[in-house]
């Protein structure tokens, strides 16, 4: 059984309550081998008011809770008994399994959210030599120090002024020479 995003409908206003809960009925349950993770997709925005800025999470799908699980009967049995759940989204009956979302879906929310789903397959190696493509290092050539997967960033040692100077860098902004 592998493991998807299901997309769960809650009451309106209650998507923190219902995330809540159904964490607690997953530790109570024992069912954290098939649930995993239960996200309400917000985004940060700015807010000016009265001239000052500040800070706040708006609800992407208000009324929407997103859960990471492996679909079983007795997994989907929780998760649509939680209080404040109303249903999956996506199933066509009441007796019915429902639809994963697909994986382009869910990186798409997780990478709005600030999130990232899936880590970037490395192409690159330790003490191997790049080119920087854009940036103030345009077009220096460098040797990779470190390679953090997690955050898709690279220190690369350049030589500047007879110096190895550590730069970091995204992905996005070298190539293999």
């Amino acid at each position: 059984m592998e493991k998807n995003w299901y997309v769960v409908h809650t009451y309106s206003g209650y998507e923190n309550k219902v995330k809540t809960n159904l964490e607690k009925r997953v530790d109570s349950m024992e069912m954290t081998d098939k649930i995993f993770r239960v996200l309400v997709p917000v985004e940060e925005e700015t807010e000016v008011k009265n001239g000052k800025s500040k800070s706040v999470s708006r609800k992407v799908f208000p009324g929407y809770v997103l859960v990471e699980m492996v679909m079983t009967d007795d997994s989907w049995y929780v998760v649509r008994n939680t209080p404040g759940v109303t249903g999956f989204v996506g199933s066509a009956g009441a007796g019915s399994k429902p639809t994963p979302l697909l994986p382009d879906e869910v990186d798409a929310i997780l990478r709005q959210m600030g999130m990232e789903e899936r880590k970037a397959e490395v192409d690159f190696e330790l003490k191997e030599s790049v080119k920087v493509k854009e940036g103030p290092f345009a077009n220096f050539i460098g040797t990779i120090e470190e390679i953090q997967v997690d955050k898709q960033k690279l220190k690369v040692h350049v030589n500047m002024f007879g110096r190895e100077t550590p730069v970091e860098l995204d992905f996005t902004q070298i190539e293999k020479i």
